[in-house]
């Protein structure tokens, strides 16, 4: 890697996690470099302000590793259920790089600028919809396989999985302990087994 690639990188990793514990509006130009420990020229150089580095941190951090996290475990899979059980588990107590304090990076992001910027409104979509879309596509393929109960509505329980872990997620943030997770992942547990056929 050239060295200006990896020093836009290196902006990009740093940068993403200030704003994970601070904040995206509470980030200032001034943590970013100090964080960062780049020259303002050399910031400049990258990116012309701090909302195109904050579109770079959705586009080419956090959609690869969400896609990572979020969609990949629930493609090609036998029993959907099982699988959707399983990542928001293993996001809830597994993820190593997940902090209970700070809650899901994609949610705060939303929370904090979908209402003011377009473009991040438009990129943040996307991840949900790739996450939506392949939930969904998962479940219809369990009905069809007749391992979910013919009468289950795909879409419904996407987006009742997805709120529930959006939700959660700031359960913790409040709690500031994993603990508040385990009720939670009890409950999505009985709802998942009672939409399986047997």
């Amino acid at each position: 890697m050239k060295k200006a690639a990896a020093t836009r990188l290196h902006i990009l990793q740093k940068s993403f996690e200030l704003i994970y514990a601070k904040g995206y509006q509470n980030a200032s130009i001034d943590d970013i470099l100090a964080t960062t420990a780049v020259t303002k020229g050399a910031f400049y150089y990258h990116f012309k302000n701090k909302d195109e580095m904050g579109l770079a941190i959705i586009n080419e951090l956090m959609k690869p590793t969400l896609k990572q996290g979020l969609v990949d475990p629930l493609q090609n899979v036998y029993n959907p259920l099982d699988a959707i059980y399983q990542l928001i588990y293993n996001l809830l107590l597994k993820d190593p790089f997940l902090r209970v304090e700070y809650g899901c990076p994609a949610a705060n992001f939303t929370q904090e600028m979908a209402p003011w910027n377009k473009e991040f409104t438009l990129s943040l979509n996307a991840i949900t919809k790739e996450w939506e879309e392949t939930m969904n596509s998962a479940i219809e393929s369990g009905i069809k396989q007749g391992i979910v109960k013919s009468d289950a509505n795909a879409y419904q329980i996407t987006l009742f999985v997805m709120s529930g872990y959006w939700g959660i997620r700031n359960f913790g943030k409040l709690a500031n302990t994993s603990q508040v997770y385990k009720p939670y992942l009890k409950e999505l547990k009985r709802y998942l087994n009672n939409l399986k056929t047997s």
